[in-house]
């Protein structure tokens, strides 16, 4: 069972009990009169229904927008690892057909790999964040292992790169569903960091 229904029993009893509670007064004469005999026992029994119906509903609720906001950061995060992987994927490209830095390209996947350790704990905890995570993790390890052989390589000599391109489509896929949550102006905005910093 998910985790954002596990409140809800709970709210759904207490609220079978009253209505229960409700009917059994209603139709049984002497229950009524049992109840009539003892006004503090029902205004107690009473209370502490309605009480514990109203904390676990507004319970549910606020766990409930505490979850859209924490899917938000969630999607946020990606997005940023997803334009940073693009990137740093697009420099290793450039080294890997002989128009780019060996260093910059270095540079930038440092940086994706920092910025993946650092949000892992963010995405492990969700499903679907935690797919974009193994993905993020698989490009990682495709430019790893493409840089590791540029650097190992006699200058000139071609290096491999088949999968790099694939490992860029597969992370862009698994960001698709995270990155829905987020506003346009929002993508746009994450996207113009990248830029920005580039320039």
């Amino acid at each position: 069972m998910s985790t954002r229904f596990l409140g809800w029993p709970p709210a759904v009893l207490a609220t079978l009990i009253t209505v229960a509670l409700v009917v059994s007064e209603l139709t049984d004469a002497g229950q009524r009169r049992w109840w009539a005999a003892r006004p503090l026992t029902t205004d107690t029994v009473a209370g502490l229904l309605v009480l514990l119906i109203t904390v676990l509903i507004v319970n549910q609720l606020l766990i409930r927008r505490q979850n859209k906001q924490r899917a938000h950061a969630v999607a946020a995060q990606a997005a940023i690892m997803a334009a940073q992987a693009a990137r740093s994927a697009e420099a290793v490209s450039a080294v890997l057909d002989g128009s780019g830095d060996r260093d910059a390209a270095s540079d930038g996947f440092r940086t994706y790999m920092l910025m993946l350790l650092t949000g892992a704990p963010v995405l492990i905890n969700d499903p679907i964040a935690r797919h974009f995570l193994e993905q993020a993790q698989y490009l990682g390890g495709q430019m790893a292992r493409i840089l590791a052989a540029i650097a190992k390589s006699p200058k000139g000599a071609a290096v491999p790169g088949d999968g790099l391109q694939d490992a860029v489509r597969q992370l862009q896929s698994a960001a698709a569903p995270l990155l829905q949550l987020l506003t346009p102006a929002m993508r746009d905005a994450i996207n113009g960091i990248g830029q920005t910093a580039e320039e």
